[in-house]
């Protein structure tokens, strides 16, 4: 199935994978690659140079910003935040420092990533948590900033 992409959606790359849907109100830049069968959805913004896997869930109100890599099989949640700028200040020089989503991952509502984090495979951050540092493979997450609360198991 060739991707479905919503007339109310600003799409700038050819970069997507079959079965992709992306739904209105949604913008993705030039030099944005999107994978197969995922759904992008509305109030989303993908910015050029985003890499994001097959499968990946991401609902509204989420921004991706450049040096982003979302494996495949990722659940971003609504309103869920990310930045690559450590020390944000208005027309002067910076350093992007990408986020990696490692597969299988979810990153709950409202969630927050600073720059330079990975979360790790099937490791999962509660809805609202500050995520500061690395999240280990198959862990769960919670709270500000983000503390481990229990280990997954294992598929």
């Amino acid at each position: 199935m060739p991707e479905f992409v919503h007339p109310q959606a600003l799409v700038e790359t050819d970069d997507i994978g079959t079965g992709t849907r992306i739904w209105a109100f949604a913008h993705v830049l030039s030099g944005a690659r999107i994978g197969a069968d995922c759904n992008i959805c509305d109030h989303t913004y993908i910015e050029g140079g985003v890499v994001v896997g097959d499968r990946v869930t991401i609902k509204s109100g989420v921004y991706l910003w450049e040096g982003m890599v979302v494996e495949d099989d990722v659940f971003l949640g609504p309103q869920a935040t990310f930045t690559n700028d450590r020390f944000p200040r208005s027309r002067q020089p910076w350093t992007c420092e990408g986020i990696t989503i490692c597969r299988g991952a979810t990153v709950g509502a409202g969630a927050v990533v600073l720059p330079g984090v990975t979360i790790g495979e099937r490791a999962l951050v509660g809805a609202g948590a500050v995520v500061v540092k690395d999240v280990e493979a198959d862990v769960v997450v919670v709270g500000n900033p983000a503390e481990p609360i229990r280990r997954l198991e294992t598929p």
